[in-house]
């Protein structure tokens, strides 16, 4: 495990303020993050964050930005400005890393191996080894009711299964901040609706989930959500609350409102 931080380094390497006063950092922290692909703005001044212990529902059409900020969140990508903390330390520092679960939006799994294969590979590439990772896995495939198909070859398994596993495979290190990108693409509602209360679930154990989506509506279950819309934040806070502030009745009507207040110069 490398060293943490010297309070002495740049800002984006150094531990927040609020961890180093004995209050726990927020589970993400951005500030005027600015990412371009040449002359390509993907993220432009984004800053926000991400309490502890709630369900994050990031939201926009494909191309506002989900997927780059949560790269950068990864350490998969840099940022070309600004600043940005997991779970308190810069993203690419591999402690912090240990303790993030990322679900891509394209099947990460193997067709080839097994459910139970699977799911103990990316264990172990966590660090979960013996009898704490088949204990882990037999819990997250509980978990997803992946357990009766556990020896099942992911290729034999449908599109909403394989989900599951890839959701296992995010969850066997017991992480304590979860990035999901997309998670109910592709899947029938009775399976987004479990996957929600699967989420809120992890949350009462204190852990943190940040997940992607354009299906708007169901970002309602969310504790809070981020309207991104061409690689801005539009506007932020509980479904609730947007939805008042917008004047609107729902997530959809609130992000046109947003997005065309914007074009007007308003928003």
């Amino acid at each position: 495990m490398s060293a943490p931080p010297s309070s002495a380094g740049p800002p984006s390497e150094r531990p927040s303020s609020a961890s180093a006063a004995g209050v726990p950092p927020p589970a993400i922290s951005v500030r005027e993050l600015v990412k371009r692909f040449g002359e390509v703005p993907a993220l432009d001044r984004v800053t926000l964050e991400v309490p502890s212990g709630q369900v994050l529902g990031l939201l926009g059409p494909n191309g506002a930005g989900k997927t780059t900020l949560i790269r950068i969140l990864l350490g998969l990508t840099r940022p070309t400005a600004g600043e940005a903390s997991v779970l308190g330390r810069p993203p690419s520092d591999p402690a912090g890393r240990a303790r993030v679960g990322y679900m891509p939006q394209d099947l990460a799994v193997y067709m080839d191996l097994s459910v139970t294969e699977n799911v103990e590979l990316f264990g172990r590439l966590y660090g979960v080894s013996g009898e704490r990772l088949r204990a882990r896995a037999r819990e997250v495939l509980a978990l997803v009711r992946l357990t009766e198909r556990r020896h099942s070859l992911v290729a034999d398994l449908s599109g909403g299964m394989r989900r599951r596993v890839s959701l296992a495979a995010a969850l066997v290190a017991d992480p304590e901040l979860l990035l999901l990108d997309e998670p109910t693409v592709g899947v029938d509602p009775e399976l987004r609706f479990e996957f929600w209360e699967f989420f809120h679930r992890l949350t009462q154990d204190g852990k943190t989930v940040v997940l992607t989506t354009h299906y708007l509506e169901e970002a309602n279950r969310a504790d809070r959500v981020v309207f991104l819309h061409a690689g801005t934040v539009l506007a932020t806070g509980a479904p609730a609350e947007v939805k008042a502030r917008t004047q609107t009745e729902t997530l959809d009507d609130a992000f046109l409102r947003l997005v065309r207040d914007r074009a007007h110069g308003s928003g």
